[in-house]
Parts: structure tokens; sequence; C-alpha cells
């Protein structure tokens, strides 16, 4: 390896040979056979890239806004549980780094500081992961109604605030036709890191059902398996408007703290501003879905 990483994979051994093996572990593992945390990164390798030559490319802006937030490139920072784990500063020094890469943090619901302390952190626009248990919430929410979550439950939300509720974990088409009805601002297409459901689907291949079902009426954004810029492309050319990168985060978070996590950003925001000129693209509304073949595709062109 060369003394400074210079992809993912790179960050992800570092972070390996950083921590102890369980806390690896508790950061790198899925559930059970772990067929779906492999699924989501093969199933982006088994999409090709259809380039256009002879496009002025001299130009590029990987810039775009998400529910009106203005964010550097489509790329934001997933939820994800315990970063003091990686860092003794944690979700401090992850917050530091997205605002300095001027993108946006989902905070975990599961963070090592609370909300106060990672919003003292910096000045920049953050999103909160929240679950309906396991706190305060849970014994005002089982004194009000069913504690079962439920599509209920979001209606219930929704009334008692004005912030944008985006649900997370959305992989059907059914299950975003009634984020829809109730109210959704946004869906996050997501298996959870495959950390949960063994043998869901990869979400890079239910992405299109859902923008689909949506019709453009919210944003959809797909988290799970994005290690390349490339697979950025990818995803925005079937229809997201933005991806939440997780693990990678972590891995850079535990290899050089808060500077890992800006690289992580960057060489991510890098390689897709190249892909984005080798496929002849200037900004984020020319990548089309005849920029990509999927399985689908390839088995369609054979009937």
């Amino acid at each position: 390896m060369a003394s400074e990483p210079v992809n993912v994979s790179e960050f992800e051994a570092l972070a390996k040979k950083a921590l102890p093996k369980m806390y690896f572990d508790f950061y790198a593992g899925g559930a059970e056979d772990e067929y779906t945390l492999k699924d989501n990164e093969e199933a982006y390798q088994r999409i090709t890239i259809r380039p256009r030559v002879l496009v002025d490319v001299s130009r590029i802006d990987t810039s775009t806004s998400i529910l009106g937030y203005p964010i550097s490139s489509p790329i934001m920072v997933a939820p994800s549980a315990l970063h003091q784990l990686a860092n003794p500063e944690g979700e401090l020094a992850t917050a530091r780094a997205s605002a300095a890469s001027n993108t946006i943090m989902i905070l975990s619901f599961s963070s090592s500081y609370n909300v106060e302390e990672v919003a003292a952190s910096c000045d920049a626009v953050r999103f909160f992961q929240l679950y309906g248990g396991g706190s305060n919430l849970e014994a005002y929410a089982n004194s009000t109604f069913d504690p079962t979550l439920s599509w209920k439950d979001v209606a219930w939300l929704k009334s008692i605030t004005s912030l944008p509720i985006l649900l997370k974990g959305i992989l059907t088409h059914e299950d975003a036709l009634k984020a829809v009805e109730v109210g959704a601002a946004g869906v996050i297409v997501s298996n959870h890191g495959a950390r949960q459901l063994d043998y869901s689907p990869a979400t890079i291949t239910v992405v299109e059902e859902v923008v689909r079902a949506v019709k453009g009426k919210i944003p959809v954004i797909v988290d799970g398996g994005v290690r390349r810029g490339t697979d950025v492309f990818k995803a925005l050319a079937l229809g997201a408007q933005a991806v939440l990168v997780g693990r990678p985060i972590i891995y850079g978070l535990a290899a050089k703290g808060e500077q890992g996590v800006k690289q992580v950003i960057q060489m991510l925001k890098d390689e897709f501003e190249l892909t984005m000129a080798l496929a002849g693209c200037t900004s984020l509304k020319d990548i089309t879905r005849s920029h990509v073949r999927t399985d689908r595709d390839r088995f369609q062109s054979m009937l």
C-alpha cells in the first residue's frame, strides 16, 4: 500500500490495522450469511457506464441541493453508530469534516455524543436519524399511541414537528407509494448497511423501482455499497438525487481521524467528478438513465 491511501479499500485496510478486531468487526459486519452485505457492493460492479464522447468537459459542476440545502456534491454522510469506537473525537470529528466538505451528515440515534454536543461542534446543516424506541420518546409514545411502529406513527410525528421527515429503509414501490401518501419529504433506499435482514435486495438494484413510484414528488437518496465515484454516478443515473456513505467514513475516521473523513469524502468527490468528465457530463442534470446499462437492460436486449 502507498504511504497515503488512494481509495476507500486502502482506508478500510488501514482501519482494520488500527482498530481492535471486535471494533472493526462491529463496523464491517453484516447480518447472518452477509449475502446482502456483499451484494450491496457487487451489484454496483454489475452496472456498466455508457460514456458520451466529444463533449466539452472543461468545467464540471458537482453541486446540488437536498431539501433546499446546498451541498458541494451528491455525497452525504450516512448515520452510523458509535463513532467513538473508531476515534476518541467520534461524531464531533465526523461532523467537523462533513461541514468542511460542505455536505450533510446524518447523526445516528446511537451516537457516542449527544445531539447538543455535535450541534455545537461546528456550524452546519445536519439531519438526525430517529427511532421510535429506546429513549424518553418511547415512554411518551406508549402513553399516546400503539408502540408498534407503523405508518400511522409517521403521521403522528408530522403532527408535532415542522421539520422535514425522510423515511429510511424503503426497498419497494409499495412502501415508496405509502411514503408519498403520508407526506414524507423524501425517502432513503436502504437495507441498513445489510445489518438487519439478510437476503434483502442490494439497494442499487431497487432504486429505479422506488424512483418510478414517487414520480419526482419527493427526493430519493440511496445508501449501501458506495465505494467509488463511479458508484455515485451510477446511482444518479438510475434516478437517485444523492448517496449516503457509511462504512468508508468510519474507516477514514479510524485511520486518520477528522482528516481521514475529509479525505474519504474528497476522494469520492474527485472520482465522481472524473467519472462525469469521462462520461461526457458537466452537471448532474446531464447524468441520465442512458448513461448506464444494468443486468435488466442486458436481459431485455436478448429478448
